[in-house]
């Protein structure tokens, strides 16, 4: 008896997976299931980078090449360069 009570959710991933086989064999379901995935995601995570048509940025991450200091930062991935550019040109 404990043998088939342990054999349920196998067999019902079984049944699972051969029906989602069976559905997406034809094109026009593969096709639909993918518009409908892809629209769930938009609306769990919408892209927000398509929202917005113009960066906020000038000129990010291009230090003055004379000032050393800053340069060095900026090449090791330091942002406080880039901000500090910002604030000075603005």
């Amino acid at each position: 008896m404990k043998q088939t009570a342990s054999m349920k959710p196998w067999i019902l991933v079984g049944l699972g997976t051969s029906a989602a086989a069976v559905w997406l064999s034809s094109k026009p379901n593969r096709i639909r299931t993918k518009l409908a995935f892809n629209t769930i995601k938009r609306k769990i995570r919408p892209d927000y980078s398509s929202k917005t048509k113009v960066l906020p940025v000038d000129k990010g991450g291009q230090p003055d090449p004379s000032d050393y200091e800053d340069s060095k930062m900026v090449s090791e991935g330091s942002a406080y360069g880039v901000q500090y550019f910002n604030e000075k040109k603005q």
